[in-house]
């Protein structure tokens, strides 16, 4: 089978070469006449995948390596008999440890204790979820709101979104959706700004287009809000530089990149596709995660506060303030290449592994139990 693959996606052409022969290529350069002959297209957001791109082509299967799949017109590949998977869940924890590293991050800046703060979370699917048990283990107080959820389950802890707006922390794990009664296209707008409580932290790392981006800087002119922080943008790749000037943390899409998040990704296609042509799979998520670079992080608890602590061990493994700074060099480009430098920056991600493959260590024999709970909550091996 020939395969076509954006080489974005890790390991992609190790991986596959098990179903037959693999081109990898950037994303932008997939193209009809380059997928014509092609059994298989493996994509990542960047590429657009519906009858413009397909109409003429042999594809079998299409497989995204993203949780969300709006660049795919799903419809059409269910009319043309071709197979289809995505990846949901696969990079909810990157997502949900981003948040952490974003929430440790401007509460230090700002000085805010984390401990007894409510945060309201709007999407409470694998990412929303995820996000909620890590908020749960810094002490935070939860507010949930999951329209969609509160109809399936029936679950009071769904709350109107109304009851989030008084909450000291704001963040989006939504889908962006265009039309129904659950559209999340402008979800946060001018009247969502306005209804938050002053003071407010607001963090997406959902969709741009769930954010209103006037409405966003207008907030942040009066001083409606405390802190933003925002890993997605309107427009992307060509985003606002005016926003970014304005906001505390920003960073070009990358929550979900955690090298353990792309590769479970991959993985998942992979398997999708082996059973969609009835073929054994040769690998798993094993296979190419190699050993973390920080393995284990020796502490000493004593000289410092139980925020500053936490902090520390997560920017010895993820510092988001490094993704910060790259993206902040956007400014220096020319206006018309600064959506390249944004691609880039995606593209060439260094890598992050999740906290998961990270042990603590104790210089001290009896640390703080709340500490070494807090520490396992989000993720850590203590």
């Amino acid at each position: 089978m020939k395969i076509i693959a954006d080489e974005s996606i890790p390991f992609v052409a190790e991986c596959f070469s098990s179903l037959g022969k693999v081109e990898a290529v950037p994303g932008r350069e997939i193209t009809p006449a380059l997928i014509s002959d092609a059994d298989i297209l493996l994509v990542r957001t960047i590429t657009r995948v519906g009858v413009e791109l397909l109409a003429d082509s042999k594809v079998k299967f299409v497989g995204t390596a993203t949780i969300g799949f709006e660049h795919i017109d799903v419809d059409f590949l269910r009319r043309q008999n071709i197979g289809f998977a995505s990846a949901p869940g696969s990079n909810a924890n990157s997502v949900a440890e981003y948040v952490v590293a974003a929430l440790l991050f401007m509460a230090n800046k700002h000085r805010i204790q984390l401990q007894g703060k409510s945060i309201g979370i709007i999407g409470v699917g694998n990412v929303g979820g995820r996000t909620a048990e890590k908020c749960a283990a810094l002490g935070m107080k939860l507010f949930l709101n999951d329209p969609p959820l509160q109809r399936q389950t029936g679950d009071s802890k769904y709350l109107p979104i109304e009851q989030l707006y008084d909450c000291d922390f704001i963040t989006l794990h939504t889908p962006l959706t265009f039309e129904g009664v659950d559209k999340t296209f402008h979800l946060a707008d001018e009247k969502f700004f306005d209804s938050l409580k002053p003071g407010c932290v607001f963090l997406n790392t959902s969709r741009g287009g769930v954010v209103e981006t006037d409405a966003l800087k207008a907030v942040i002119k009066t001083g409606g809000l405390k802190a933003v922080a925002l890993d997605v943008w309107e427009n992307e790749p060509n985003i606002d530089c005016e926003l970014l000037r304005m906001i505390d943390l920003a960073t070009p899409h990358i929550a979900g990149y955690s090298l353990d998040g792309r590769i479970a990704g991959m993985i998942m296609i992979y398997k999708a596709a082996c059973e969609y042509f009835g073929l054994e799979p040769k690998f798993d998520i094993g296979s190419f995660l190699p050993a973390s670079v920080v393995r284990e992080l020796k502490i000493n608890p004593q000289f410092a506060g139980e925020q500053d602590v936490l902090r520390e061990v997560v920017e010895k493994v993820h510092n988001i303030e490094d993704d910060d700074t790259r993206l902040r060099k956007i400014l220096d480009v020319p206006a018309e290449k600064r959506g390249e430098f944004f691609e880039r920056l995606r593209a060439n991600y260094p890598v992050r592994r999740e906290f998961q493959n990270t042990k603590i260590e104790f210089a001290t024999e009896a640390p703080e139990k709340n500490l070494v709970k807090k520490l396992a909550g989000i993720g850590f091996k203590v």
